[in-house]
């Protein structure tokens, strides 16, 4: 089993929630979220902001909590092999509540359709708050350009 190691991104102003499904190999290597050099997801959510893109994890706080976001991850713990979202299995979900009571979220939304499906598992009964999937920033979702998911991901600043 591993745990998760990164602790939740998120402050009183946050008014998005994004949950992906578990930290990839890197991103617990980095010990900060989609720390792989690949994955799109900071380039994507820069686009939406009309920011330059951050680079350290820093600036990636910096960013998130000044464009509103709470960022974190629907599994808690979990058996899994290297990255591989399809290896995930004896999953233990974490617990939302604690952001939700400090933060006024509007809006919750899951990276992928991984964290879709363990999110309704575990996660939405528990808050009675659905999330809305948008498609994966991880480099394994080649059919998604980046322009295609900067356009998919837009929803996030209404």
């Amino acid at each position: 089993m591993i745990t998760h190691p990164i602790a939740p991104v998120y402050n009183e102003n946050s008014r998005v929630l994004i949950l992906g499904s578990f930290p990839s190999v890197k991103s617990r290597e980095a010990m900060f979220f989609y720390g792989h050099p690949q994955n799109r997801f900071w380039r994507v959510l820069a686009a939406v902001f009309e920011q330059p893109t951050p680079q350290t994890i820093a600036e990636k706080q910096h960013f998130l909590l000044t464009c509103g976001i709470a960022v974190w991850d629907v599994i808690a713990q979990c058996e899994i092999t290297g990255s591989s979202d399809s290896s995930i299995k004896n999953v233990a979900a974490n617990d939302l509540r604690p952001i939700l009571a400090a933060a006024p979220i509007e809006h919750i939304f899951v990276n992928g359709r991984t964290a879709q499906r363990y999110y309704d598992r575990y996660i939405r009964d528990t808050i009675g708050r659905p999330a809305i999937c948008l498609p994966s920033t991880s480099p394994a979702n080649a059919a998604w350009s980046l322009e295609r998911l900067i356009e998919a991901w837009r929803i996030i600043r209404d």
